[in-house]
């Protein structure tokens, strides 16, 4: 999972685009992210709920969701 982007959910923009900067392993309690600003953050996760993963840019102003690689509330609220 290293890598791949995903959203973190956030009090005041209700999701955060996050890159993974280290792999995630099962069982492990956290997910370690780099948020676009820089800031990163070990991000508390539940293994039965990990948070959504992100579609690629390309991706982004897609006129037809079903086109998305991921179709869930954060995908087509950024899209």
């Amino acid at each position: 999972l290293q890598y791949n982007r995903v959203w973190i959910p956030d009090n005041e923009e209700v999701w955060q685009s996050a890159e993974i900067t280290k792999n995630y392993k099962a069982g492990d309690r956290f997910l370690y992210v780099q948020l676009e600003d820089g800031t990163e953050l070990n991000y508390p996760v539940d293994p039965a709920a990990l948070p959504p993963l992100r579609n690629p840019d390309i991706l982004v102003g897609e006129n037809d969701l079903t086109a998305l690689s991921y179709l869930h509330e954060p995908a087509v609220l950024h899209n």
